[in-house]
Parts: C-alpha cells; structure tokens; sequence
C-alpha cells in the first residue's frame, strides 16, 4: 500500500513522479526494441534459409573420375538414403543473356519436369507463365528482376551467349549463340535468385552446353569411311550427361551424420559433397555475429533504464526521509523499510518491461505493414531489396529469446531497487527527524 502511494504523485511530488514515468517508457522501449531487433533478424535468417535451402540443396554432389551419365541412376540411390526427402540432377553453364532493354551474365539451369516439381519454392513461385509441359517445349523460365533488366516479357526472345562450347575453327571456338522465347517469370522474393538465375529444359541445356557424348551403339561395326550421314546418325547414340546432384535432407542440422550416410551409399559412383554450411559460411557467420552484437548494443537500453530507476529511487528516498524516519518510530524495520522502495522500483520496471514485451510483439508481427507505411509515407525505400536481398521485411519471434529479454529487465529492474532500498534502510530516525 505504501509503495503504491509512493508511486502516485501528489503535487508537490510531480517532478519524481515524472521522472519514474520517464524511467517506466525507457524501460519499455528497450524491451520493445530488443524483442523487434531479434525477431526481424530471425525472420531474416530463417527467410534466407528457406530461399537459399529452397533452390540450393542442403549438400552438392559433384561427380568426379567419370563423366555423369548415370545421373538418374545416381539420384535414385541417393533418395535411397535414410534422411534424404529427395535429390535432383541439373545441367548448368553461365552465359551472357541479352533482350531488348540489355544483357547480363546469368546463370542457367537445365531441368526437366519432374526435377522441377520437387522444387515447390521455384514451382509454385510463377508469376507469368507456368511449368506446365515444361519438357515438350524450347522456351525458358527466368526471374521478374532478370526480365527487367533484359526488358523482355512472356514470348519475348532471349538471346543468350556461350563463348566456350561453340563450332570450333582453325582460328579457335566459335560462341555459342541461340535465342529462347521467355515461357514463365517467377518471383522467388530473393533478389539475387530473381535477377541471376534462368531454367530451360534438361535436354535443351545439355544440347546447347554440348554435355552429351556421340559413341558407337554396342556391337555395332565399324563403319566403311565412306558412310553416308543417315548411315553415321543410325551407328551412333547419344549419351548425355548431367553437371551435379542436390540432395535436400530433412534435418538441415544433421551435416555430418548426413555427409557420412550419403558417401557410403556412393561408394560406386564417388562425389565430391558440398554442403549448405560450406558454401554460406562466411555469411550466416556474419549474421550470428551481427546478432550477438546487436543483442548486445540494444541490452544497454534496458540497462541505462535501470539506472533511471536508481536515479529516481535515490530521490524519492530523499523526499520521504521524514515519511521513513515516522515509520521506523511507530515500529517499522529496516527489512520492511527496504521491501516499500524494493516494491516501488520494481513496479516501475514491470509495469515498464510488460509495455514493452506488448509493444515489441505488436511491432514484430506488423514489421513490413510498417515498413510499408513509413516508406510511402516518407518516400524513402527503407531496407532496400537490392542491399538486403529480400523484397519484403521479415520477421519470425522466438518466445525463448523474448523469455530471456524480459527477464533479463526484470532482474535489471530489481538489482537496480537494492541500492536506494538499503540506503533507505539505513535512516537513523532520530538523526532525520532532527535535520529535517
């Protein structure tokens, strides 16, 4: 009762009740910038992960000391695997790609239907167009940003250039020149994937990057030097190859035991894998970093919050010297004299640190609503997509990390009663009565 009383201001009191709201508003913008921060970097990493898991499989098999012919073969034992969800096999090359508006290296991607269906991320991302008899058709599949950048839309031509698997001359290779209609534009979210990547159908990337190899049909003779044309194409067969294997697994976290499983069920066929951790570490690296020092930085919020708590405290302990010298007289001790302002601070910080965690949830779920806002209402692009990769704010709050936040200011909010409290408890009565 008493440190409710404490807390409501009568006039005279104002200015330290002022400065306990004061306290109470930055205790609660530290949680709510705290709990907002982190979500918006989780939903950051994890969007991340769901874009580059989404195309880019969990381990890349490449194939080593043969050509890989036996691709399909390969991908069945590997989708064999105990803790394989599915694996894929591709072609791929990097050429330059140009169209009406301009030209840009990409890279290209050769699937077939079925490959394609199993990546629900790239299947189900078609804004234009769609996969449908994808394998029957010679057209391509690019991202919205790549056919900005181009300027080209559904049915345009794309013209795309391969300088090392041209017609070869005595002054050297030819490049490779051919020209696609665009079939499907797809926006993956992601603007490195929408404005990098191009699909084609599997057998259409193998012919134009030449992956395939001309060789004799078994027990067919040799042939006189004298053959005709229809006589050659009749003798030989034409056995293509693939460029790797993705293999998505169901535990992203499970590396090495993965790593182990999927070398021993290849033993026949060797690759050398590649997993997601490899290739992104230095970035997923730089978020965990990032993270750790943002917590870091923003927990100091809280902390000099704390301190206004001390701060107000101190004063208020001043202001009721006598109101404490009264009490200790009609029998009060100094435990109960300590647990009045004990009570008062901390009332403080969980009044505060509750307005907090209920702003900071509201905000984190709301993130690109308000992102949205600001940016048209300012006219300023805030999180850009071309800097941050993604075309929309995420955001993905982890309870145990709002856990942690909110009882971390509430164990600030209560180390910070101590001090004021014993100092409070420590009045002597007659002296405060005396010098009042």
């Amino acid at each position: 009762m008493i440190a409710g009383r404490y807390l409501r201001a009568r006039r005279k009191e104002a200015f330290i009740s002022v400065i306990a709201s004061l306290t109470m508003v930055g205790v609660a913008i530290g949680v709510a910038t705290l709990i907002v921060v982190m979500s918006v970097m989780n939903g950051f990493r994890a969007e991340l992960l769901t874009k580059i898991l989404g195309l880019n499989g969990h381990f890349t098999a490449f194939p080593i000391e043969s050509k890989f012919t036996d691709y399909k073969d390969a991908v069945a034992t590997l989708e064999d695997v105990q803790g394989v969800k599915f694996a894929v096999y591709y072609a791929e090359g990097q050429v330059l790609a140009s169209g009406r508006g301009g030209s840009t290296g990409v890279s290209v991607r050769g699937m077939d239907a079925e490959n394609l269906e199993k990546l629900d991320l790239l299947f189900n991302s078609a804004e234009q167009g769609g996969f449908d008899s994808w394998d029957e058709n010679d057209g391509i599949a690019i991202g919205y940003r790549l056919a900005q950048t181009l300027g080209v839309g559904l049915g345009d031509q794309v013209q795309i250039i391969n300088p090392d698997s041209g017609a070869m001359t005595p002054f050297g290779s030819t490049p490779q020149i051919k020209s696609y209609p665009v079939r499907t534009i797809f926006n993956l979210g992601m603007v490195e994937f929408d404005s990098l990547f191009m699909y084609m159908p599997l057998k259409t990337a193998q012919d134009y990057f030449k992956l395939y190899e001309d060789v004799l049909k078994p027990g067919q003779p040799p042939l006189d030097p004298m053959a005709s044309d229809e006589e050659i194409d009749a003798a030989y067969e034409r056995i293509y190859q693939a460029t790797a294997a993705e293999i998505f697994i169901d535990n992203p976290d499970s590396i090495p035991l993965m790593r182990e499983r999927i070398a021993a069920a290849t033993d026949l066929r060797p690759f050398i894998l590649t997993d997601w951790q490899q290739r992104n570490e230095t970035f997923f690296s730089a978020l965990q970093v990032e993270r750790v020092v943002m917590f870091t930085i923003l927990s100091m919020i809280v902390l000099v919050a704390a301190f206004n708590i001390i701060s107000s405290l101190v004063m208020l302990v001043k202001d009721k010297s006598k109101d404490i010298a009264v009490l200790r007289t009609m029998g009060a001790t100094r435990g109960a004299i300590m647990r009045i302002f004990s009570i008062t601070g901390t009332t403080i910080g969980v009044v505060g640190t509750l307005s907090g965690l209920v702003l900071g949830l509201i905000v984190a779920a709301n993130a690109e609503a308000i992102r949205s806002a600001i940016s048209n209402t300012l006219g300023v692009a805030l999180f850009p997509p071309e800097i941050f990769f993604l075309s929309a704010l995420p955001s993905k709050t982890d309870p145990t990390e709002v856990t942690i936040v909110v009882v971390m200011a509430l164990g600030l909010s209560f180390l910070a009663t101590l001090y004021p409290a014993w100092r409070a408890a420590q009045y002597d009565p007659v002296e405060a009565l005396r010098y009042e």
